[in-house]
Formats: structure tokens, C-alpha cells, sequence
């Protein structure tokens, strides 16, 4: 019976210690440099995500992922809370704007229904943080490699689709853009408050489209 005890209050122990020692991610921002890895023959389309940047910012419910490239940028904002958000693209002159609410946001995250993510054993070092890889298997049969630490919990689980499955944050992993196989490495995890004003939704300079008339753009 003091053994049993004795056992349980380990247990107990080791969770407590775990959880000090998890960074809580309520708001903040993860910055990512883009590398193409593998993909076209065409040198031009690599150099559009050589040297790309992208973003992370999250208050609350509050999410703002940004993408920018040489040759313009994408961002998407979403409320988990609300569940309405939009996607701005920027490319030269033309600036677009697609609003969403969340069933689109649903229908545009599908794919990662039923995603299954296997740890390989692998581990390093990223932004600081102890990582492990794992590959994470799509429905479609496709999958992914990704490097996630347990060092962070992130509140928001709802701000990317993709790895809300995922035991940990993402700072590493891969995306195929347009047969252009792209990584993203975290570079820095800040938890310095982030401005509302982040995540407020332009009324002018855009031009707007719905949900459906930006799917129909893009194929």
C-alpha cells in the first residue's frame, strides 16, 4: 500500500515538474526562414521562396499567419472564438481579400482531416528548444516531416489546422507548394505581447471576393 502511494506521488511529481517547465504560448509570435529543398527546374521559381519569411502571431483567440516572398505576400487572420477570418493576398498591384467564415474555414482545412502524426526518434535543437520529428501521414495517402517541441503549449490550438492534432508546436516541417517541396525553420519564439490591431481585418485598399470566388480563382 506505501508503495502504491509512494509510485502515485512520483507520478504526480514528474506531471507537476513537466508542467513548470512548459512555456505557455497565450500570445506571441514564431518567426520561420523558407528554403526551397527540392522542386522545379526553373532557378525563377525557387528564387520566389528563397529568403521568404513567415509569421506567426497569436492573442487569444486571435490568429495571424503571414507569408512574404519576393513576389508578394499572403496573409490569413482568423478568430477561432468567432470563427470568421479572412486570406489577403498581395502580389504586385493587385490586392485581394477572401473572406471566410467557419465552415469555409473547415472546408479549406479537409485535408488534414484524419492526419496521423508517427514520431521517428530523431532529435535536435531549434530556436533553442528541444525538438523530436515526427511524420505526419494525410488521408490522400501524402505525408510530411515535422519537428515539434513540448517545451511551448500553445493555447490556441485552432490557429493552424494542420498541427492542432500534433503533440507539441511545430518549428520545423515541410509544404509542397506548386511541386516545390519548401521547409520551414523557426528562428525565433517571442512572448512579447502582440498589438491588437495585428489582427484587424482592412475596410479599404482591397479588393473583396467570397469564399467561393477565391477558390474558383485559384483553381
Amino acid at each position: 500500500m506505501k508503495k502504491s502511494i509512494f509510485v502515485m506521488v512520483l507520478v504526480m511529481f514528474g506531471l507537476a515538474v513537466q508542467t513548470q517547465a512548459q512555456k505557455l504560448l497565450s500570445e506571441g509570435t514564431i518567426q520561420y526562414d523558407v528554403s526551397v529543398q527540392t522542386g522545379t527546374n526553373n532557378p525563377k521559381m525557387a528564387d520566389v521562396f528563397d529568403g521568404a519569411t513567415a509569421l506567426v502571431l497569436i492573442k487569444g483567440s486571435h490568429s495571424r499567419s503571414e507569408l512574404k516572398s519576393a513576389i508578394g505576400s499572403s496573409i490569413t487572420i482568423y478568430d477561432s472564438r468567432t470563427g470568421n477570418g479572412v486570406i489577403m493576398r498581395e502580389f504586385g498591384a493587385q490586392k485581394l481579400l477572401i473572406r471566410m467564415n467557419r465552415q469555409n474555414w473547415i472546408d479549406r482545412n479537409k485535408k488534414y482531416d484524419g492526419i496521423v502524426f508517427s514520431k521517428t526518434g530523431e532529435t535536435k535543437k531549434i530556436a533553442g528548444y528541444n525538438c523530436e520529428q515526427a511524420i505526419g501521414k494525410l488521408a490522400d495517402g501524402s505525408s510530411f516531416t515535422v519537428f515539434y517541441t513540448t517545451e511551448i503549449r500553445v493555447e490556441n490550438r485552432d490557429y493552424d489546422a494542420q498541427f492542432k492534432n500534433l503533440p507539441g508546436v511545430p518549428l520545423e516541417f515541410e509544404s509542397t507548394v506548386s511541386n516545390i517541396k519548401v521547409r520551414y525553420t523557426a528562428s525565433r519564439v517571442s512572448f512579447d505581447p502582440v498589438p491588437i490591431q495585428r489582427f484587424e481585418i482592412p475596410t479599404s485598399g482591397y479588393r473583396e471576393m467570397t469564399y467561393e470566388e477565391g477558390m474558383k480563382s485559384n483553381n
